[in-house]
């Protein structure tokens, strides 16, 4: 081999050995980013694991109430509908506000809060998805709460949670026997059964769809046999989440728990959804699919595809778009104003006109910083552009089989 040739071959050859290592660069950068953007769609978490917390001394009112339901046969209203002029959501089988929010019982003005949001502009009976602990039977405080949704017209969720593994079956059967005293506004007593549960963080710290399946269908089993109107709910899934060493991905989980105990989502009343805009809860309300503020239509298909589950009555339990202005300023989520005009879009486009959705509770109220961002009043209870925005929409004066009367019990 020639000199000449010898040269042109080395550069042909360091030539080659550049654009293999360019090409090894632009390889590692494009995965580092779909890295980045895997973990960011899947970044789905970032939610308080546990219900707001105050300082009871200072905020809650002791007074006893001793307000309650007849101990046996509560009498409901029997409501007359126009069914030529479609009043009824037949879903449900009843005139429906499908308006709502995310709230907790511990703060009294956080029920007025809620009226003034879901019950504005024509509303009555709009909803309120309330946790509680199944620890919990402090009576005067439940009395006292359920009386003021009766006077408020508004209509409780009550989500389950903090479940202790040792002593599930105490907890279980009490809750139910303790809620049943309550004096509940509506024939319907909705009940949704623990929370995202296919995360870890949420559920015991373990993955565990087959001990799931086990409690959901003890629950509903329990909670019917006390009152045949308790209307059970699943806990609503993350539907976005995708296997991981934290997560599962709802399909294969909801797989699994039918396995373990067949017939168990063919006996929920009412599928629970968190539909929320991925990824980081900043996707577009056009959007469709799991990831989507639509993830309960992937679900309801999923369902009747997997299960054999047909169409249940939908209630968005969570959803919603966080804003960057807050305490802790969050320059990746959109501005509030946006939020606002999502919020906008979805319900007139997408929940509203959907007749498989009942309600939708957006996530919170308020929470205390670093979750303040998914707030909709300030620190101090002031309503936030987008509850201002949403109280101005036009609302229906739903009109469900409710409770007729309630008065002082004999101490």
């Amino acid at each position: 081999m020639s000199k000449i040739q010898y040269k042109y071959l080395n550069k042909i050859l360091l030539r080659l050995l550049s654009l293999i290592f360019i090409t090894l660069v632009l390889t590692s950068v494009v995965y580092i980013v779909k890295f980045f953007e895997f973990k960011k769609s899947n970044n789905t978490d970032e939610r308080p694991t546990i219900p707001f917390q105050i300082n009871t001394k200072d905020k809650i009112d002791n007074t006893k109430y001793n307000i309650c339901a007849p101990d046996s046969n509560p009498v409901y209203t029997n409501p007359q509908y126009d069914y030529t002029r479609e009043d009824i959501q037949p879903i449900i089988g009843y005139k429906n506000n499908k308006f709502g929010i995310y709230t907790y019982m511990e703060v009294d003005e956080f029920l007025d809060l809620a009226n003034k949001l879901v019950n504005s502009n024509g509303g009555e009976w709009g909803y309120v998805l309330v946790p509680y602990n199944v620890k919990d039977y402090r009576d005067d405080r439940w009395q006292r709460y359920f009386t003021r949704l009766n006077n408020l017209k508004l209509i409780p969720i009550i989500q389950l949670w903090d479940l202790d593994k040792n002593n599930a079956d105490s907890e279980i059967n009490d809750s139910a026997n303790f809620l049943n005293t309550l004096p509940w506004p509506t024939k319907n007593r909705y009940i949704s059964v623990f929370n995202e549960v296919n995360d870890s963080k949420f559920w015991h710290n373990q993955l565990n769809p087959e001990y799931y399946a086990k409690i959901l269908d003890q629950t509903i089993s329990t909670y019917k046999n006390v009152n045949e109107n308790f209307f059970m709910l699943n806990g609503a899934f993350n539907a976005s989440a995708r296997n991981t060493l934290t997560t599962m991905d709802e399909e294969e989980f909801l797989i699994r728990m039918e396995k373990k105990v067949p017939g168990v989502l063919s006996k929920l009343d009412g599928w629970a959804s968190h539909s929320y805009p991925q990824p980081n809860f900043t996707g577009s309300p056009l959007a469709t699919g799991r990831n989507s503020i639509k993830a309960y239509d992937w679900e309801l298909s999923m369902l009747k595809k997997r299960f054999g589950v047909n169409t249940l009555p939908v209630f968005i339990t969570e959803t919603g778009w966080p804003h960057m202005e807050a305490e802790t300023y969050r320059h990746d989520y959109l501005p509030i104003t946006q939020v606002a005009q999502n919020l906008i879009y979805a319900y007139k486009n997408v929940w509203l006109p959907d007749e498989r959705v009942v309600a939708v509770t957006p996530f919170t109220i308020r929470y205390n910083p670093p979750y303040d961002n998914f707030s909709w009043v300030d620190k101090n209870n002031k309503p936030l552009f987008q509850f201002k925005t949403i109280s101005k929409l036009k609302k229906v004066a739903g009109n469900p089989p409710h409770l007729q009367a309630i008065w002082k019990c004999k101490e």
